[in-house]
């Protein structure tokens, strides 16, 4: 096979991996896919940056309240972009297996607590310094734009068991087969939209991606609040 015909084959597999527009068309999907939650009084608690626009369609579809949870990635000091783990807003750890192993106690404790101290800005400048809603024996569906190794997801529905949630769902338009199936044994429910087998990052799947801003959050949020009386006054 030729570098030509490889590199075309290459582009048209990445091609196929663009399943959704943008978050906006992801997040009405998973609406719907979620539409047998309606009656059952559920808060959308949605992982930021990302998770929040997803999150917004999927509360507005749901006439659900909705909420930011805080968990930040642990990253690897020397390689940022990859992570050891993940930190909710509770103090809640997820590590992955033998980080114990591979990682100096002293730095995981550095990692953690550069990454607490990001979690406390965030609660401050994306939810106004507000406690989270009160999730005890409430069904939470926790969204995010997609799951990738999954370490803040798996922060984020410790945090709920902590707190007392009676159900937890987790929801995003994408996440590896291997990663759905994983969350299947820690979550009272799963709900994916897509599940390609050669899944690398959540920006594979959208044509148009990029990093999203503290300031755009906080609108997502603010347009929520402003539509409040009108989603809830809906039947």
């Amino acid at each position: 096979m030729s570098r030509i015909t490889q590199n075309k084959n290459r582009l048209a597999q990445t091609e196929r991996l663009k399943m959704f527009e943008d978050r906006k068309e992801a997040g009405q999907k998973l609406a719907v896919a979620l539409a047998s939650y309606k009656n059952d009084n559920p808060i959308v608690l949605a992982i930021p940056r990302g998770g929040v626009e997803v999150g917004f369609y999927v509360a507005v579809f749901l006439h659900a309240p909705l909420s930011i949870i805080m968990v930040r990635k642990l990253p690897f000091p020397h390689n940022p972009e990859a992570g050891f783990g993940a930190i909710a807003e509770d103090g809640a750890v997820f590590l992955l297996k033998d980080t114990s192993i591979i990682m100096p106690p002293d730095t995981i404790k550095k990692v953690i607590k550069e990454q607490n101290d990001e979690l406390k800005r965030r609660i401050k400048v994306l939810r106004n310094d507000e406690p989270l809603p009160e999730i005890k024996d409430r069904a939470v569906i926790l969204v995010d734009d997609g799951i990738a190794m999954g370490s803040t997801m798996h922060a984020a529905v410790i945090l709920c068991r902590n707190k007392g949630a009676k159900k937890i769902v987790v929801a995003a338009p994408v996440a590896a087969p291997s990663t759905a199936a994983e969350f299947m044994r820690v979550a009272d429910d799963v709900v994916i939209l897509e599940k390609p087998v050669n899944f690398h990052a959540v920006a594979q799947v959208y044509r148009n991606w990029y990093d999203v801003p503290d300031e755009e959050v906080i609108e997502i949020i603010k347009k929520f609040q402003t539509n409040q009386e009108e989603i809830y006054g809906r039947n």
